[in-house]
C-alpha cells in the first residue's frame, strides 16, 4: 500500500506558514484603503464638509493579530461621526433641536472596498496552490 500522507502534511504545513502573514498583509492593506476612502468621502459633498480637516484626520485604523485571527478596526474618536453618517433629527442633550440630514461617507467607502477585500482574501486562500 502506498500513501502520500507525508507529502500532503508537508504541503499543508507550508500553506499554514504562509496564510497568517499573507492574511495580515491583506487586512492591513484593505484597512488602510478603507480609511483613505472614508477620508476622501469626508472631504465635501455628497459627504460631510470638512473645513478644518480635523474630522478627516481623526480617522485611523488598527490591525490586530492573534494566533489564528486577523482583524482590523477603522474608526474615529470624534463624536460627530455617527451624526454625520446617519443624520440626526430631534433634541440633543443640550436642548438644541436639529434636523440634520445624513452625509454618508463610511458606508459608501466600505461598499467600494468590500469586493476588493474579498478578492484579496481569495488570493490569500489560493496562495501556494
Amino acid at each position: 500500500m502506498y500513501s502520500n500522507a507525508a507529502q500532503i502534511a508537508a504541503l499543508l504545513e507550508h500553506r499554514a506558514a504562509l496564510t497568517l502573514p499573507l492574511a495580515t498583509s491583506a487586512v492591513r492593506h484593505f484597512a488602510m484603503l478603507t480609511e483613505t476612502r472614508i477620508k476622501a468621502n469626508a472631504s465635501g459633498r455628497p459627504g460631510p464638509n470638512a473645513p478644518t480637516g480635523d474630522y478627516r484626520r481623526s480617522w485611523t485604523h488598527e490591525v490586530h493579530v492573534s494566533a489564528s485571527v486577523v482583524s482590523a478596526v477603522v474608526g474615529t474618536n470624534k463624536p460627530q461621526g455617527r451624526r454625520l453618517e446617519y443624520g440626526f433629527v430631534g433634541r440633543d442633550a443640550a436642548g438644541r433641536v436639529y434636523n440634520q440630514r445624513p452625509y454618508p461617507h463610511v458606508g459608501p467607502a466600505v461598499a467600494a472596498i468590500r469586493p476588493l477585500f474579498l478578492d484579496g482574501l481569495r488570493r490569500v486562500a489560493e496562495a501556494g496552490e
